[in-house]
């Protein structure tokens, strides 16, 4: 029973990075209904951009951070002017592949310019512990928590509150009627996916500082991808609390019952658990239900 706040601590520090980027698929969702499946993908290359920047260039990591930033702005906004912008219109199921594709493109040139080696960052945080007494939170855990928590009140400071998220929320609720009102439904289209990727890149950067990156470290979208199908796609706060929820569970059942079973029970967990809410609740914890009548 001593180590249950321990295991819950730890999955709370885990979950908020989770939530992180749970966030950069729910502002694509919202504001585009497209379900951006190279999300793990964007992740991944910026780790992969922090990194050289940090080795390469010499430069401290708030220089490479805000660089890798930069560049995740500047993708969101390629991809969707270059590979979606065409496909206005077109079923959704369409685009979505598109996103599919795009994740399988980003991961080559990954392998071909950084090859599918290992790679660990350097110590960028003070190596220190957080002794909460009761529980021991890990130096990675810790600013990456940090970091998740930050960049969370940033994204929803900006979608509730400034023009551009007032935008942002009139062209999810109806894309017409924001056009009417003069709102560039497609710059809102661009912003939406550099904001995704910019949540990501984030997400990324603190999971490249915690266990290192090769080019399949963009499987880890496919748990966010429970974390956010758990919460609701559309909703920005179930994003978070999903994350929560899935960082502690997937510690409780790497600590009791892996070793049960000899491992493997810790990655599958999660998504037992989405399927046992979806029966109950087939549109998420805080999924609006929508009502299509014929």
């Amino acid at each position: 029973m001593e180590m249950i706040p321990q295991i819950i601590i730890s999955g709370l520090a885990t979950g908020g990075v989770y939530g992180l980027i749970a966030l950069g698929f729910v502002l694509i969702y919202k504001a585009t209904s497209v379900l951006n499946l190279a999300m793990g993908d964007f992740m991944t290359l910026g780790a992969f951009i922090c990194l050289t920047v940090l080795d390469k260039l010499q430069a401290p990591f708030y220089a490479a951070f805000l660089i890798t930033l930069v560049c995740a702005f500047v993708l969101g906004v390629a991809v969707e002017r270059v590979i979606l912008r065409p496909l206005i219109g077109e079923p959704v199921i369409s685009v979505i592949m598109v996103t599919i594709g795009l994740g399988v493109v980003l991961r080559g040139v990954m392998y071909m310019i950084w090859t599918p080696v290992f790679r660990n960052f350097p110590e960028i945080f003070p190596p220190q512990p957080l002794n909460l007494g009761f529980a021991v939170v890990p130096s990675g855990l810790l600013w990456g928590f940090i970091f998740a928590v930050i960049g969370t009140f940033v994204f929803l400071f900006i979608f509730k509150f400034s023009r551009t998220g007032v935008a942002m929320r009139a062209t999810a609720n109806d894309q017409q009627a924001a056009q009417s009102m003069g709102i560039s439904v497609r710059w809102v289209f661009a912003l939406a996916w550099s904001f995704g990727a910019v949540a990501s890149v984030i997400g990324g950067i603190v999971i490249g500082n915690l266990s290192g990156i090769s080019v399949y470290m963009g499987d880890i979208g496919l748990k966010v991808l429970a974390v956010i199908i758990l919460g609701g796609l559309d909703s920005i706060g179930g994003a978070i609390l999903g994350g929560f929820i899935i960082g502690i569970l997937e510690n409780l059942a790497g600590f009791y019952l892996d070793p049960l079973v000899g491992g493997g029970i810790k990655s599958v967990a999660p998504f037992f658990f989405l399927v046992i809410i979806l029966i109950v609740r087939p549109y998420g914890l805080f999924g609006k239900k929508l009502i299509e009548r014929v």
